[in-house]
Formats: C-alpha cells, structure tokens, sequence
C-alpha cells in the first residue's frame, strides 16, 4: 500500500516540506484542543503563520492536512523506534533499552499521539489502511527483537506469544500517554517504566522460561 499523494501547486520541494512541517504543529495544537470536525482551515492557516490562500497552495483539502499530521507522527516514532530498537542482538537486555526508548518516546510525543487516535478515523478509506499499516510495522519491530531473542535459546515461546507479547508492548507505550493524567500521579516516567518490563519479563518467564 503506498503512499498518498498530497497534492501541492507550489514545485519547490523545500519549501512544501517547510510550510507543511509548519501546518502540522499548527493542526496538531487545534486538533487537541478542538478535534478535527470543529476546527477550520482558516484556524489551521493562522496557526501555521500563513494565509488560507497559502494554505491551500499546500493541501487541498483539511482531511489533507489530518493525513499529513497521521503520517508524520507515525514516521517520527517508526524513525525514533528504529534508531534504538537493536533487531539484529536478540537479547533480553537490548529488548529492555528498546521498551524503554518507545515509553520515552510516547511521553515525549503525548500530544501528537493523542491526537493521531482520537482523529484517525476521520480519514478516508483510501488513507487509513496505510496508517494503520504503519503501526502494524513498529509491531512487528517488537516482534523481531523478541522473536530473536528465541532464536538465541534466551526465551522459549510459541509465534503467537511473540506477536501477543509486541501488541502488549506497543499497548503498554500508548497507555502512558492516553492515561498520563491518572499515572503521574502514581509514578514517574521511569518509576512506569521498571514496573511495566518487570511484569513484562514476568510473564515472559512464566510462559517460556528465561534461559
């Protein structure tokens, strides 16, 4: 599934890639505080610094704009997730540091990601199958380390605990950020961290057997 194109008049590439860098922030911040539906493209122009009419230059539609936001808070974590996340070493430790990363990542990019779930699903169906295709890849990253960390008679686990184990992961990264407001009362960042490998690694253990 590739792709979509967002349709730009302007043919300087830099500058699309600035103006829509700005749109994206701009969106980002209304989004959260709005939603989708209630905000306007006027709203969106303003908050990027430029006109509707520049705007429009850029995208052509607001749902552009929220595929545009979709799609980049996805590229951020994917690029963020693979520049930590060892896939080749198949080890519990590398397996930690990567957990680790991704938690920090989501408390990092709470808004962004906030507002990715809330309003995905006012994509059309054209671009939400590629959005959600994205996701599904950082899972399968998860699912690689820990997958390899079999191959290396570290663990003992079936393919279907695998893939459980990765959803979990990636489950566990959203909720600090979709239930930051309740946990931050009970723990820090880090405090979250170690308590959620450590149950992690537990069950881990009690299915397979750490060797």
């Amino acid at each position: 599934m590739k792709k979509r194109e967002v349709h730009a008049s302007v043919k300087d590439e830099q500058l699309v890639v600035k103006r829509r860098d700005q749109m994206i922030k701009g969106a980002v911040a209304l989004f959260k505080e709005k939603g989708f539906h209630r905000t306007t493209t006027r709203e969106i122009a303003k908050a990027s610094g430029f006109s509707i009419g520049t705007l429009y230059e850029y995208i052509r539609t607001k749902e552009d704009v929220l595929y545009l936001v979709c799609d980049h808070i996805y590229d951020e974590v994917q690029e963020r997730l693979q520049k930590d996340l060892d896939t080749k070493k198949g080890t519990l430790q590398s397996l930690e540091r990567g957990i680790a990363n991704y938690f920090r990542v989501m408390d990092e990019l709470q808004s962004e990601v906030l507002v990715m779930y809330q309003e995905a699903k006012s994509l059309n169906k054209d671009a939400l199958p590629y959005v959600l295709r994205k996701e599904m890849e950082m899972v399968a990253m998860f699912e690689d380390v820990i997958a390899r960390c079999v191959e290396n008679g570290e663990i003992n686990l079936t393919e279907k605990q695998v893939k459980m184990i990765a959803h979990n992961i990636f489950v566990q990264g959203q909720m600090w950020g979709f239930r930051r407001w309740a946990l931050q009362k009970l723990y820090t960042l880090e405090e979250y961290i170690t308590l959620q490998t450590e149950l992690l690694f537990s069950g881990i253990t009690r299915m397979g057997g750490e060797k």
